[in-house]
C-alpha cells in the first residue's frame, strides 16, 4: 500500500505528538465537567480512539454515521446519515444519541467541503447541547462549499487526497500507521 502513495505527509510520531497537544487543550477546556464526544465513523475511528486515552476526564462516546463522499474522490455534496433501524417507531428518522444539557465535542478525520460537519452540528444542536465543539484531524486550506468552525485541528493541509489513519479511498487504506498522498492515477481507476 506505501507503493500508492505520493509521498507521507505526517508520520506515526508526528501524529502521536500533535495528539498530545490536542488532548491538552481538550482536557484544559474541559476541566471539571463531563464531556459528550461524537465520533464521526467511519473515518475518526483511529483518531478518536488514540486522543480518548490521552484525555484524562470524565466522557461519554457515542459514534454517529455520516458520510457525502459515497466512494468518490470528490463529496456529491449530500450527506447521508446511517439511519436508526433499531427502533420500529424510527420512522426513517436520524439516530442522534442524547445530547441536551450537555457539553458536545465532534470528532471527525477531516474537514474538507464542510458538508458533513455543518450537517451534523446543526442537527445535534436541534437537540439543545449546553456546547458544541469541533476537532478535526485534518484541515483543508481551500475555499469550503460551507463554512465549519473549528476549534481543534490536527494539522492544515493543501486540498490533496489524503489516506491512512482511518482515511480511506473505496474503505482501503484505514489501517496505514500514517497519513499520505494517494497518487492521483489511482483516483481515477474503477473500483478493483
Amino acid at each position: 500500500m506505501r507503493g500508492d502513495l505520493e509521498r507521507v505527509l505526517f508520520d506515526e510520531p508526528a501524529i502521536h505528538r500533535r495528539l498530545d497537544d490536542i488532548a491538552a487543550q481538550i482536557s484544559n477546556d474541559y476541566r471539571d465537567r463531563e464531556l459528550t464526544v461524537i465520533a464521526v465513523l467511519h473515518g475518526s475511528l483511529m483518531f478518536v480512539a488514540d486522543l480518548l486515552r490521552r484525555i484524562p476526564l470524565p466522557l461519554k462516546l457515542e459514534c454517529l454515521s455520516a458520510a457525502s463522499y459515497h466512494g468518490k474522490a470528490q463529496t456529491s455534496g449530500e450527506v447521508i446519515f446511517k439511519l436508526d433501524t433499531a427502533s420500529p417507531s424510527g420512522g426513517g428518522q436520524i439516530g442522534l444519541p442524547a445530547v441536551a444539557s450537555r457539553d458536545i465535542l465532534i470528532v471527525d478525520d477531516i474537514l474538507d467541503s464542510g458538508h458533513t460537519l455543518a450537517a451534523i452540528r446543526e442537527a445535534l444542536e436541534t437537540a439543545k447541547p449546553r456546547s458544541v465543539r469541533v476537532c478535526v484531524l485534518l484541515s483543508k486550506k481551500k475555499q469550503r462549499a460551507r463554512e465549519v468552525d473549528t476549534d481543534y485541528v490536527g494539522f492544515e493541509i493543501e486540498d490533496e487526497f489524503v489516506v491512512g489513519y482511518g482515511l480511506d479511498f473505496r474503505e482501503r487504506y484505514r489501517n496505514l500507521p500514517y497519513i499520505g498522498v494517494l497518487r492521483k492515477e489511482l483516483l481515477e481507476q474503477p473500483d478493483r
